[in-house]
């Protein structure tokens, strides 16, 4: 494992106007649903880990996704979706609202999480 030191440059998250925009790398029947951290792909991307309760059977798990993000980041559903990914373990998601405190929510609810 390791531990990144500097989290500005791996952030999985792009800042826009209206809000911001996630990379996500999703674990459905992950026994419960949760925020796991930041985790970077072969590629050399990063993503944020979630894993949500929910199969991915009709769109399910894609709900509880983007329920979860809500909730996290403390906007409305409305206010959270699904941009790309909807078949795949890796997903776009975007989230409306100040992008200011949306990075700064994310950094928190990532920063005692290690990245894999």
């Amino acid at each position: 494992m390791v531990v990144n030191k500097e989290p500005c440059c791996q952030e999985p998250w792009r800042y826009s106007a209206g809000g911001i925009s996630i990379a996500l790398r999703v674990t459905p029947r992950g026994g419960r649903d949760d925020i796991d951290g930041i985790e970077q792909l072969s590629d050399g991307r990063s993503v944020l880990k979630v894993r949500v309760r929910a199969i991915a059977d009709g769109g399910e798990a894609n709900k509880a996704v983007l329920a979860l993000l809500a909730k996290s980041l403390g906007v409305p559903k409305a206010s959270v979706k699904l941009l790309s990914g909807a078949t795949s373990r890796l997903k776009q998601i975007a989230v409306d609202g100040d992008p200011a405190r949306l990075g700064e929510t994310l950094r928190q609810l990532t920063s005692a999480k290690p990245i894999d």
